[in-house]
């Protein structure tokens, strides 16, 4: 690798941080705190930006080695604000190594879950994932929240599928609205 090369940016960051940011904002929407019930803590936001991220990696799979690419620098950015956030709430630099490692982990498994479910494979249903996952510390989650998700999640997938690759690879991410119905 030539001096050039090394101090050259990496051309996929700067859609990577855009599609980050649109997940970031899709995730915030508080119906998805209201209307389908996620708790609004850390562990649930991390859900929803890692459902988000998941929905847009997803996509980014079959698109070839540039779209892989992306993906995979959309996952850097995502933890590197994981990074970051979890240094602000104060967790001391020895520990945010082993924190992240575990939060890699939970999303893998989310995704592994996720993708089985869309796909139709019989592992588990999407509202049975989106349950453990999502409300795994919450007794007695409607059962109607779930579902709400579950119709959001499946809306989203199908919605991301039609605006083709070219979008994504241009930092462009559409995931439909969320009202909670």
């Amino acid at each position: 690798m030539g001096l050039t090369n090394f101090f050259r940016r990496n051309p996929l960051e700067r859609p990577a941080a855009e599609l980050y940011a649109e997940i970031v904002r899709q995730s915030r929407n508080p119906a998805f705190y209201e209307a389908a019930a996620v708790p609004d803590t850390v562990d649930g936001r991390f859900e929803m930006v890692s459902l988000h991220a998941f929905l847009i990696m997803r996509q980014l799979k079959e698109g070839g080695e540039r779209a892989q690419k992306l993906s995979q620098t959309l996952f850097d950015e995502m933890f590197a604000d994981m990074d970051q956030s979890l240094r602000e709430i104060g967790i001391g630099d020895l520990s945010v190594g082993k924190h992240i490692k575990k939060m890699a982990k939970a999303f893998y498994g989310r995704v592994a879950a996720y993708d089985a479910a869309l796909n139709g494979e019989e592992t588990e249903s999407l509202q049975e994932a989106l349950k453990r996952n999502h409300y795994g510390t919450v007794e007695d989650v409607p059962e109607e929240a779930v579902a709400i998700l579950a119709r959001y999640v499946e809306e989203a997938d199908k919605r991301l599928a039609g605006q083709g690759i070219d979008n994504l690879m241009a930092g462009k991410a559409d995931f439909g609205p969320f009202t909670g119905n």
